[in-house]
């Protein structure tokens, strides 16, 4: 069974030790993927807000929007009236995540994560958070069920993948280890081809031309970070690679691809899929 990550309950002095007397019917909840999984387990008629990272289901997008879940204000998630915060780890600032923890209202942290697991535990924090321990277990079960057939007949292995979240100014922004990107790479059956730095950092054009990679991979979006194929297989560095010469890009919504919520199993095929297609 997999169990729950701990979860980050905050009250006032007043609250502290009081259990509520009624599950939460006001929730607000701040991270695309906790806010899939509320959905996921049948529970939105609870929600009373989310963040701007919740855009799916699309229902979700009918919801008051209360800030982007890294610049959030503490008095516009409690305009909502909440009785229960759901939040993804990493939301901020920290200023007013530490107000919202402090206020007369519970704060339930859901750990962020880019493994099979990770997912796993998330969907079961939601669901003791909102408690439905029993229909998050069910979910939790379908998912790893998902995941583990999510390569039947696809195999993407020995395919060397650059993940580049902006080209602005030129410059290759792309994941290194211990990132999103990262994970659903492995799990899609693929190897990263840069493995030297954790995080996203700035390429050189000599790093990108040794990372050789066979396909590059972006999220689907416009805007400054965004490069058309020709643009991007055109820089001079990428234009060295085996994904230049097989004009390999794999590009993927990014919160479908870098979500690691209820809707990964299917992304991972997608992604394996894709990139099983490439040439050499």
């Amino acid at each position: 069974m997999i169990r729950p990550a701990l979860l980050t309950l905050s009250f006032t002095a007043a609250l502290a030790g009081q259990a509520l007397a009624d599950p939460a019917s006001r929730v607000v909840s701040l991270g695309g993927a906790v806010t899939e999984i509320v959905y996921a387990l049948g529970e939105e008629d609870r929600l009373v807000a989310r963040d701007t990272t919740s855009d799916h289901p699309a229902a979700a997008e009918e919801l008051p929007d209360v800030g982007y879940i890294r610049a959030l204000s503490a008095e516009g998630v409690l305009s909502v009236s909440p009785d229960l915060i759901l939040a993804e780890e990493g939301a901020g600032p920290p200023e007013a995540v530490e107000l919202l923890k402090s206020a007369a209202i519970p704060f339930a942290e859901v750990p962020d994560g880019f493994t099979r697991d990770a997912i796993l535990s998330k969907i079961t924090t939601v669901g003791a958070a909102l408690d439905v321990p029993e229909k998050a277990q069910a979910l939790a079960d379908q998912v790893a069920s998902d995941l583990d057939t999510a390569l039947d007949g696809i195999d993407a292995s020995g395919k060397r993948v650059l993940f580049i979240l902006s080209m602005q100014g030129g410059r290759v922004l792309a994941s290194g280890t211990g990132t999103a990107a990262d994970g659903i790479i492995r799990l899609a059956g693929a190897t990263n081809a840069v493995d030297a730095f954790e995080g996203y950092k700035p390429l050189t054009d000599e790093a990108v031309a040794q990372a050789a990679p066979d396909v590059i991979l972006m999220m689907d979006r416009d805007g400054d970070h965004a490069a058309a194929n020709d643009q991007l297989l055109a820089h001079p560095a990428i234009s060295t690679t085996p994904a230049a010469a097989n004009r390999a890009v794999v590009r993927m919504n990014g919160m479908y691809l870098l979500g690691f919520s209820v809707r990964t199993p299917q992304a991972v095929r997608d992604l394996a899929r894709a990139l099983s297609h490439v040439q050499g």
